[in-house]
């Protein structure tokens, strides 16, 4: 376990703070307190500069779904290095092993006749899918179905798409961003948002009727696509209720909006089947994959496209001469070669049962902590849970912002060996694919030890 005192700011951290200008941060409170300097990883653990060692329960960001010190991974990097380092995809080239990995990708997902696109981040795969869906209706005449609908507490990524398409206020308001083409829609979350009074089904059936008015009073003629995270992750994993995305994809369909799955998070195995859209019971026209495909080893994301948007794409390149999309980094050789290797050992390894058997441990371990103090509601599915904190257990009332419980616990988690992510006051895990049983129950313990300091520091009782 880490010493309760924080070591003094080490060198690596001053320069960092000197010089680097971090991630979604607050930017004058890391020039207080400094960075958490990592400087290796192995399993499911990372450790720090100070040789201290953590769970890392976040899988960094939701990637590193085969641990820190994978050998096969970094052997298939190195020998694809000796082979090919460096190639493009524009204008009729293709590096070997990025269409093996195409082929892979395509005859694992269950779009029908599908084509693989390639860029680097999950927030390239979402834009790149939005450019289709407009494409995609321009081709077929449709030149003013340009409207996206997503959720709000939804995220999408930080380009200036991504971040326009997420449902996150805060991603907005520095930047000045223009939300004349993005449709928010009520988050479809029951314990937050369901009514006094009001069933689950029912819930259910009050967001889709009120989608329906929405689209009909924004004019279906100009809406192009609805985009969802199966399971929104930075939103606090939010399960959205059974029959909810089933009974949004037959509205859609009405009006000829095209249904786009955000798998950046789910896909490839998390919710304990390959893909988050087929746990919760959808069909996407499109979706958009990241993280898990390299096992957060090289910078690798793709948008898989259905047969029947892909041939009108198809249709209207050859009018204009070209697909006039794409990036010098798309299907890069050395990161095609590690998401190749990566799904070769999910398939070994039968991760969608893995994670479903994981899950269930993860999920019983979690469940006494419904009657702590601080925990109002539990959530998730497969390998992927978020605990949300409340001041009040009874009446679902939230801390005020200003007490920032999430960060809290977030904070005493680490001094736990142990790492989290808060969003607000919502803890989030999605550990390693590769974490045993055994893990997952000290994971479990060392949080709780964290919610009761947490607890006994601030006086709270529910």
């Amino acid at each position: 376990m880490p010493h309760e005192n924080t070591p003094a700011a080490s060198v690596l951290a001053q320069a960092d703070q000197r010089f680097h200008l971090h991630s979604q941060t607050n930017l004058r409170r890391h020039q207080q307190q400094g960075p958490m300097v990592i400087e290796r990883g192995d399993g499911i653990h990372v450790i720090d500069e100070h040789g201290q060692r953590y769970i890392e329960g976040m899988s960094g960001l939701w990637c590193a779904s085969l641990g820190f010190s994978n050998r096969r991974l970094a052997d298939a990097a190195q020998r694809q290095f000796d082979v090919l380092p460096y190639y493009h995809t524009f204008n009729h080239r293709v590096p070997a092993v990025t269409a093996r990995l195409a082929e892979r990708i395509a005859t694992l997902a269950p779009l029908p006749d599908a084509r693989v696109f390639f860029a680097c981040s999950g927030s390239e795969a979402n834009d790149s899918m939005i450019k289709m869906a407009w494409a995609w209706h321009r081709a077929r005449g449709n030149t003013h179905k340009r409207k996206i609908i997503a959720h709000q507490k939804g995220f999408h990524g930080s380009t200036v798409m991504g971040a326009t398409l997420s449902g996150l206020p805060n991603m907005h308001a520095a930047f000045g961003l223009r939300l004349d083409q993005v449709i928010h829609v009520e988050c479809p979350h029951y314990y937050r948002n369901g009514l006094p009074g009001e069933s689950e089904a029912a819930f259910c059936e009050r967001l889709v009727a009120d989608l329906q008015r929405r689209i009909e009073a924004e004019g279906a003629d100009t809406i192009a696509a609805f985009i969802s995270e199966p399971v929104m992750g930075a939103g606090g994993v939010i399960v959205p209720p059974s029959g909810y995305f089933s009974a949004v994809q037959a509205l859609l369909a009405r009006y000829d909006i095209l249904m786009l799955a955000d798998e950046i998070i789910c896909g490839f195995g998390r919710t304990g089947q390959w893909f988050g859209h087929q746990t919760m019971g959808f069909a996407p026209d499109m979706m958009a994959c990241a993280k898990s495909l390299s096992a957060g080893y090289q910078p690798i994301s793709c948008t898989v496209v259905s047969g029947p948007v892909y041939r009108v794409l198809e249709e209207q390149s050859q009018q204009l001469n070209g697909f006039g999309h794409g990036f010098t980094y798309s299907g890069h050789p050395v990161a095609a070669a590690v998401a190749l290797e990566t799904l070769s050992i999910y398939q070994e390894l039968d991760i969608p049962a893995r994670t479903r058997q994981l899950g269930e441990v993860l999920h019983g371990e979690l469940a006494p902590l419904f009657d702590h103090p601080l925990v109002g509601e539990i959530r998730g599915i497969g390998l992927v849970a978020g605990l949300e904190l409340v001041a009040d257990k009874s009446s679902r009332r939230s801390f005020s912002a200003q007490v920032a419980i999430g960060a809290q616990v977030e904070l005493a988690a680490r001094k736990h060996g142990l790492i989290v992510r808060n969003m607000g006051d919502s803890i989030a895990l999605a550990p390693p694919f590769i974490i045993e049983p055994t893990q997952l129950r000290e994971l479990v313990s060392r949080l709780t030890d964290a919610l009761n300091d947490v607890n006994h520091a601030t006086g709270h009782c529910s």
